[in-house]
């Protein structure tokens, strides 16, 4: 697939680089405090919240202009200010065969490809209770992150590592591989190897808590962040949680700051009643006043 694709140089000098949300911005900091020159930022503008909203200028733009570098939101750019080579951090769309054919790519991927190969693939790992992940630098093809691999460094998942901790972790550990490769030559990759699984984007579904299942797995998706339930007819999140050593409620069931599941109880910690902001446990169930035998999910 690969074939017909341009080789990034034995120690790129002049790059373009690729990325959009926060993740990618210590990468961006790292790249530019390393002395590479970057030609050019190329961003997506964020979606419009509202119909009648302007996109909001993305997290990797306004680092960009604090660093005083170029920034657009057109791909085609990025073959205009004689680059010899892209770096691609959480973009968000895959770069077009035109533009690879001319401008040879590395990607920053945040799993040891070839599992999560994809969109979401921190937030899967955590969810799949994956016990390590890790980063990949990796050459850029027309594939979803098919790539020969360049360099790559493992770490261990927390076990109460949230996905916003563990893609901060990442990030910094990609910088230094990436800033490593760069210095000691893109030389030899290895063609990936393994089984292959896919990170699907995280859907507002994905992260609906169900209480038949275990406590283990409800407390991952809470760790992903988003994570929600029903309490009297309306939205409510759950920020924090924690596993408890007893299982005497029925799944669903709340008494006090304990809910039961399929095993053991989950102790809730932060919630977030609907239009509200975040609160400890203990303060909204001053406000909500359980009766009788309530439950999650209803």
């Amino acid at each position: 697939m690969s074939g017909s694709l341009p080789k990034p140089p034995l120690h790129p000098k002049r790059i373009v680089f690729f990325g959009t949300p926060e993740d990618a911005v210590p990468v961006l900091r790292a790249l530019n405090v390393s002395g590479i020159d970057i030609a050019l930022v190329v961003t997506r503008p964020e979606r419009r919240r509202g119909r009648r909203e302007l996109p909001s200028v993305s997290a990797v733009a306004r680092a960009a202009a604090e660093l005083e570098l170029e920034v657009s939101t057109e791909i085609e750019d990025a073959l205009k200010v004689g680059a010899d080579c892209g770096v691609v951090v959480a973009y968000g769309k895959l770069i077009p065969k035109a533009v690879l054919e001319q401008l040879p790519m590395v990607n920053l991927h945040f799993s040891i490809l070839p599992r999560w190969r994809g969109a979401a693939p921190v937030e899967r790992a955590i969810i799949a209770g994956d016990l390590q992940t890790g980063i990949c630098v990796m050459g850029l093809e027309e594939g979803l992150d098919t790539g020969p691999i360049y360099r790559l460094s493992e770490t261990l998942i927390g076990e109460k590592e949230t996905a916003v901790s563990l893609r901060k972790r990442l990030s910094a550990l990609g910088s230094n591989e990436l800033i490593a490769a760069f210095k000691l030559g893109l030389v030899n990759p290895t063609p990936q190897s393994g089984e292959i699984t896919y990170a699907e984007k995280i859907q507002r579904l994905d992260l609906e808590l169900k209480w038949t299942a275990s406590a283990e797995d409800l407390n991952r998706v809470i760790r992903v962040g988003g994570a929600w339930t029903t309490f009297r007819g309306h939205v409510l999140k759950i920020h924090e949680a924690e596993v408890e050593a007893v299982s005497d409620l029925k799944p669903g069931v709340v008494r006090r700051d304990s809910v039961g599941t399929a095993t053991d109880n989950l102790k809730y910690l932060v919630v977030q009643p609907e239009g509200k902001s975040p609160v400890a446990a203990k303060d909204w169930l001053n406000g909500a006043r359980l009766t009788g035998e309530e439950m999650f999910g209803e």
